[in-house]
């Protein structure tokens, strides 16, 4: 009987175009925050009202060392106090004394940081210089840190870079593409530096001051508490970021280096209304919410993963007014007594809130604390109102709610996460054993599994993959009776224990084999990629490295020419991939994709093969970052056990790591034919 695939939804809206800008926002902030919190340790112990500077309110003055390293004194000391030195008294002296390592990393090397990570988000290596030549040039403009302006000039100047490579992409002479590539980054770098300095940079200056003002304004009305009736929502729903790291980080940092501390990095990392909530579904909520409520309470405030009290907050959407309450609550309380955090909080754990509190002293820790305390009791009694008020309800109604609840928060977040998982664990294991219900991530077996079978639209690709890493998995934890394979969906006889599939493919399954225990897997449980291949499978002519980044349909198009190129497959190839995507992503996690056509293409494919791209640049896969793409074109079985040790690679980190750091194509052919030799 031939099967059909249900016609898959495409993400779109607003709220996923801001969801998606948010992250792009946060992957210029967060690899960048070790950085920050040496900043933020240096402030606190080496300004003059730091551990150790002549303002000390502990009275622990580090003579000469907080003067040189924290800057703003009158002169440089050097020495203990039984061996103080003046060297610095002239008016040169004076500048170097205030220049210490503050001002220097909050003006240059953060900026400059974020800048050169989004130019390599949005263009390699390549990308990554030019952003931060063109940054430069806005610091140097302005006399503010410009975290803002790095946030805009840092991927416009390499997404700029991107667009000037292609107009003589493949029209320069052998020989003089180092010559072209060096000197047209140079020079178009020194442009926009220029722009920067002397048009970019002032206006972002007024921006800033517009925003700034904003927020001053909103502290003088006593209005800030207003901005968790945004922000509150927004975290359950993943906007978060957009507002967070668009707006809130850079004014706080420029609030920071003015005051040594800022409210606005605590509006969203606040941990109270989380915990409040949390708390009171362990003591007022009902059935699998309350079981694993206190687990969630302790991931959350200790660990910083505030989106695993999402579900609960979905579960019961009335009680998103009591997080809004908790939080304006604690943003009243940081407003009214001046507390604030000297850097931001990450994640929003209560033990990074505490380090980034106390470098303002602990008068502003104890504010720090209070807002925590009221914004978490706030949340807590209000939630607790309104699970008592409802609770027959609940009671009567309790089911599969807050299962529902887990998976509305993984579609709002556009993926699954290991929070997510760990809560759907616990879930499963306080619930009660499934039986008539329909298949879901929660299912429990009851009898001994003896039978696992990873089912995908083909059978020759994610499933191939995943059966593959969980075969290595159970061998390395001492399991051997249990038999593991992979099966197209229309393959499935009934007679699997248990079937996993992309959460796109459960029902298809579960028709098939409705005997079976079936579990949905998100996008990040696959793995897989080469380490290596036959040789009459991947040459060196098709692995590929490029700096740069590409749209998903070029990475679709570049492997279908790769392969075409190999004699593999005919050119209408493509076309099957392209229908693959549109109905299950061929996302794998840890940067990989692995695009292959559906059953109906098996006549476009000539021979086994396989084509390797890693795009330094990225490559957005439907949502999902891929670095790797490897194409796949497989005649019968010949490619299952290529992909087996494919799988197996790319379940290893240190492999991933090795296989990034290649510089060439010929090294990154060598690490991956150690497989065509195993």
């Amino acid at each position: 009987m031939t099967t059909t695939s249900p016609a898959a939804t495409k993400p779109g809206g607003l709220r996923v175009g801001v969801q998606r800008f948010g992250t792009f926002l946060s992957g210029m902030i967060m690899p960048n925050i070790a950085a920050f919190i040496a900043w933020g340790f240096i402030t606190m112990l080496f300004i003059p009202k730091g551990f150790f500077g002549a303002e000390s309110p502990f009275g622990w003055h580090w003579v000469g060392v907080s003067e040189i390293l924290g800057g703003g004194g009158d002169s440089v000391i050097i020495g203990w106090q039984g061996a103080m030195t003046s060297v610095a008294e002239t008016a040169d002296g004076n500048i170097l004394a205030y220049v210490g390592l503050v001002g220097p990393m909050v003006t240059y090397l953060l900026p400059l940081l974020i800048a050169n990570t989004a130019g390599r988000m949005v263009y390699g290596d390549r990308g990554g210089v030019v952003a931060s030549i063109a940054t430069v040039g806005v610091i140097v403009g302005t006399n503010i840190p410009m975290f803002l302006g790095a946030m805009i000039m840092g991927p416009l100047a390499a997404w700029i870079m991107k667009q000037v490579d292609r107009l003589w992409d493949g029209k320069i002479r052998p020989g003089f593409e180092m010559l072209v590539n060096n000197f047209s980054a140079g020079i178009l770098g020194m442009l926009l530096a220029i722009f920067g300095f002397f048009a970019f940079g002032p206006v972002m200056l007024g921006i800033s001051a517009a925003l700034g003002a904003a927020v001053d304004w909103l502290v003088a009305a006593q209005l800030l508490p207003l901005v968790s009736i945004i922000v509150e929502p927004a975290k359950v729903l993943f906007l978060n970021n957009a507002i967070n790291h668009g707006v809130f980080t850079p004014l706080g940092f420029e609030q920071a280096s003015e005051a040594g501390k800022s409210i606005l990095f605590l509006i969203e990392a606040n941990p109270g209304p989380g915990i409040g909530l949390l708390l009171a579904f362990s003591f007022f909520g009902v059935g699998v919410a309350k079981a694993s409520a206190p687990g969630a309470a302790i991931i959350q405030f200790f660990g910083g993963i505030h989106e695993i009290y999402f579900p609960y907050a979905l579960s019961k959407p009335t009680t998103i007014l009591a997080l809004i309450a908790g939080g304006a609550a604690g943003v009243t309380t940081n407003m009214l007594l001046n507390g604030g955090l000297v850097f931001p909080a990450a994640p929003g754990s209560i033990i990074a809130v505490t380090v980034a509190a106390v470098g303002a002293g602990v008068p502003n820790l104890l504010v720090v604390y209070l807002s925590v305390i009221i914004a978490a009791t706030v949340t807590f009694l209000i939630t607790g109102v309104i699970l008592r008020a409802s609770r027959k309800r609940d009671l009567e109604a309790e089911g599969d709610t807050f299962g529902a609840a887990i998976a509305q928060t993984e579609a709002n977040k556009g993926k699954s996460s290991a929070a997510m998982d760990a809560l759907r664990t616990s879930t499963a294991s306080a619930a009660p054993a499934a039986t008539d219900a329909a298949p879901s991530t929660t299912a429990v077996a009851t009898a001994p599994i003896e039978r696992i079978v990873f089912a995908c639209d083909a059978g020759m690709g994610s499933s191939a993959m995943g059966a593959s890493v969980l075969r290595n998995k159970l061998k390395k934890a001492g399991i051997e009776d249990v038999n593991v394979t992979n099966q197209a969906i229309a393959n499935l006889d009934g007679t699997a224990d248990v079937v996993i599939t992309q959460q796109q493919l459960t029902e298809r399954a579960a028709a098939k084999s409705p005997n079976s225990v079936h579990v949905r897997r998100g996008r990040r449980d696959g793995a897989g990629t080469a380490k290596g291949t036959r040789m009459s499978v991947l040459t060196p002519d098709q692995v590929r490295i490029h700096p740069g980044g590409a749209t998903r349909d070029e990475a679709l198009q570049e492997a279908t020419d790769i392969l075409v190129a190999a004699g593999a497959v005919t050119p209408a190839y493509v076309d099957a991939m392209r229908q693959r995507e549109e109905t299950v992503s061929t996302f794998m996690g840890n940067g990989l994709a692995i695009p292959h056509g559906t059953n109906d293409a098996k006549d476009a494919i000539l021979a086994s093969a396989l084509s390797v791209v890693r795009y330094d640049g990225g490559v957005d896969w439907s949502g999902d970052p891929a670095t790797f793409v490897i194409g796949i074109a497989g005649v019968g079985d010949e490619h299952l056990e290529i992909l087996s040790r494919i799988a197996i690679l790319f379940s290893e980190e240190d492999d991933v790591a090795r296989l990034s750091a290649a510089q060439t194509a010929e090294e990154l052919y060598a690490l991956l034919s150690e497989v065509n030799e195993g």
